[in-house]
Parts: C-alpha cells; structure tokens; sequence
C-alpha cells in the first residue's frame, strides 16, 4: 500500500515538474528561471525527499545567476527575474528551513546589487528560528541593518546575538559599538560586561576591559550631558561646555585615542568611532589640537 501512495505522489510530482521543466527550457535566456510550485504542494509531493527537491531549487538559482554573471562578464546586459529569485529560495527554506545555502546567497546576492534588505533581513530571521547555532546569520542581518539601513539599534541586538553564538571578540566589539552608536551605551556596557564574565582568555579580557573604559567614558559625558540640561535648561553644544559649566571635573579620555563629542542628535559619539586610530589619522587628530591651542 505504502508503495502505491508513493508511486501515485512520485506520479504527480512528475506531471507538475515535467511540463515546467519544458516551459522553462523553451523561454528565452532573460527569463529562463521561471517559477517553482507552491512549497506547500511541492512539500507534499516529495515527502521525505522534499530536502533534495529544496537543494535542487537552490542550484537552480545558483546555476541561474552564474549564468547572468557570465553573460554580464561578456557586456550581454540581461534582466535578471529576483522576483522569481527570491521566491524561489523562499520556496526552498520552506522545503528545508536547514539548508545553510539559501540564506547565505540571498545575503550575498540581495543586498548590494537591490538593497532589498528588509527582505533579505526577512529570511535570515525565519534561518535564525532553524539554525540556532548558526552565527553568521545573525551577523549578516546585523551588517545590513548597520551598513545599508543605519539602524544601529537593530544592528547591536543582531551583532549581540551573534557574539553569544560565536563566542568572538570581533562580534561582542561590535555589538558595544553599535550600541554606542545607537545611544544605548547602558546596553552595551552591560553586554561587555557580560561577555567579561563569560571568558578567561586573558587577550580577549584586555580587548573588552578597553571597549568597556570607552563606553564608560561616552556614559559620563551623557549623563554629564542630561544634567547640563537640567541646570541650564539647554543642551550642551560642545563637550568641553560640561567642563567650563562646572558639571564635570575634566573629560573622560577615549583608550582609543579618539575624542567625545555630541552629533546633531546630541548622542554622544567619539572621533575614534571606537577603534584604535591609525598612525595618519593620530596625526591629524595632534595637528588638530595643535591649531586650536
């Protein structure tokens, strides 16, 4: 019996596949990629096999976009389907929500050539409910919502995640710089100290203890900040008016060699970005300083 169900749904699967195959083949070359079945039909036609109908629908793409390149390599400018594109690999992480290959190449092929990155942000979260190991995923989310979206805030909590998964320095750094960035130095403060706990790497204890002297420093000046507000009923416009005001002593020192500074938004920021500067950039910060004396 189990048999003759299999045959009857091998059968279907056929009679859908074989006839869009075909199609597909017959369309011109800007639009040979086409469109899969609904994943809920295709998932119930392959059963247990529906991971290699859902690898299958990967290399389809892979396969797709390599010939685009190809052909762009060789000045031929073709249209290429992304919506098909897309919808494929949606398709797929339906049929196998495991498979690495699909959330890697949408964040490969997504983001900079169409800046779809709420869409491409879309699928790595429906990754990160599957592959709950995988910190790449979280890292790449993180990238765009910092890189192309400026949502600093979003990015911190990705690269947090991230940095749990990993263990990594790169990603916990970057989780209390975008913190910073954000205006949530509390936070990040907080995530440093956390990762502090969580590691006896004595390297790894002096790249957080810097991080973390910094977003103390960028703390002070804020709350220094919110209280020259409150005494003057004005924001501060410059850093160094905390100081003539009286409100701090003297300003915390960047251990990055940058300086603390209000932007626009009055968040406090350094000129440091919260990296070590480069010899050129140290000596125009010196030159700097020099002219305002």
């Amino acid at each position: 019996m189990a048999r003759i169900v299999f045959a009857l749904l091998l059968c279907s699967y056929l009679a859908v596949i074989i006839p869009f195959t075909t199609a597909v083949a017959n369309r011109p070359v800007a639009v040979k990629l086409g469109s899969l079945p609904d994943a809920k039909i295709l998932k119930l036609l392959a059963g247990e096999h529906r991971h290699l109908v859902a690898q299958y629908a990967v290399v389809k793409v892979l396969f797709y976009y390599g010939t685009l390149v190809e052909r762009w390599q060789q000045k031929i400018v073709l249209q290429p389907e992304y919506g098909n594109m897309y919808a494929t690999l949606v398709t797929s992480s339906k049929l196998d929500p495991w498979n690495a290959d699909v959330y890697y190449f949408t964040q490969a092929a997504f983001t900079w050539d169409l800046k779809k990155i709420t869409d491409v942000n879309a699928m790595l979260d429906y990754g990160m409910r599957y592959r709950t190991w995988d910190y790449q995923l979280p890292f790449f989310a993180g990238f765009n919502c910092a890189y192309f979206q400026k949502d600093y805030s979003s990015a911190a909590r990705y690269f947090k995640k991230a940095a749990e998964l990993s263990g990594k320095p790169l990603m916990a750094n970057l989780t209390a710089r975008y913190f910073s960035e954000s205006g949530e130095n509390e936070l990040g403060l907080h995530f440093i100290e956390f990762m502090q706990r969580r590691t006896i790497d004595r390297k790894l204890l002096e790249v957080y203890q810097t991080r973390k002297r910094a977003l103390i420093g960028a703390l002070t000046v804020q709350k220094a900040g919110e209280e020259f507000e409150r005494r003057f009923h004005r924001k501060p416009d410059r850093v160094a008016d905390l100081v003539a005001q009286g409100v701090l002593k003297e300003l915390p020192r960047d251990p990055y060699g940058g300086e603390y500074y209000f932007d626009e938004k009055g968040i406090v920021r350094s000129t440091s970005k919260f990296a070590y500067l480069t010899p050129a950039e140290r000596l125009m910060r010196d030159r700097k300083r020099g002219d305002s004396k």
